[in-house]
């Protein structure tokens, strides 16, 4: 296979929420059986079809990287983690809907990435609101996706898709919610999918096609906020 162009996207979110599942449903379009703790980082591949179905169609590698991790802790536990997220071209942040703190913690995720050398302190408040600010100059292309949507039960879903709906409003990004045991969540042609193909077209518009003179070093856009091994590559 010829070499093709790449784009580095994030999957940042607590421990436990699911992210390698999610990875791996993205990369291999199949379930992960048996689950473990991510140390580090382990990057997966998925090859997508930018503006498939068009003349301006191209294909490239998506690389996703499974960051490991509680957030905050340690300040060498952060420090080591900021090797990761160098050259970042897209994120994509990842809650469990069954757990309203890790669905809080992705400002702090956020802002730990964006921001590498600033202290994200003071983010949230009492109510739930953030400040925007810490996030104005530093803005990537992002996408929120919530896992364990199969945990709960049908009589509490709208209850819970209406209590994390700003997460979406907040990062002004689209939102995907879902089971990663279950592959037909990003059946080709679902809602799903098509928000996920125009998110990845997205991160790599501002990466090869938009040029900003004011263009940080893998944050191509900054006006909206947007160890492992290559392998097993999957066609979307």
């Amino acid at each position: 296979m010829a070499s093709l162009d790449r784009v580095k996207v994030l999957v940042l979110g607590d421990s436990g929420v699911g992210k390698s599942s999610l990875v791996h449903l993205l990369c291999q379009n199949q379930v992960l059986g048996n689950p473990s703790w991510t140390v580090g980082c382990s990057v997966d591949v998925r090859v997508h079809d930018y503006k498939e179905g068009t003349p301006e169609e191209k294909t490239f590698y998506i690389e996703l990287w499974d960051v490991g991790g509680s957030v905050g802790g340690a300040s060498s536990v952060k420090s080591t983690r900021a090797v990761f997220f160098n050259s970042v071209n897209g994120i994509i942040l990842v809650h469990d809907l069954t757990n309203k703190k890790s669905s809080q913690n992705l400002y702090r995720w956020s802002l730990e990435a964006v921001n590498r050398d600033l202290v994200p302190s003071g983010v949230l408040v009492t109510n739930g609101d953030y400040d925007r600010e810490q996030f104005a100059d530093n803005q990537i292309p992002l996408l929120v996706i919530g896992t364990k949507l199969d945990q709960i039960h049908e009589s509490k879903r709208n209850e819970v898709l209406t209590r994390i709906a700003f997460l979406a409003e907040d990062f002004n990004a689209e939102e995907i919610n879902l089971d990663c045991t279950n592959p037909r969540y990003l059946a080709a042609g679902s809602s799903n999918a098509v928000k996920l193909s125009r998110f990845f077209d997205k991160v790599i518009e501002k990466r090869y096609f938009i040029r900003d003179g004011n263009q940080m070093p893998g944050f191509p856009d900054r006006k909206r906020f947007g160890g492992g091994v290559l392998k097993n590559l999957h066609y979307d």
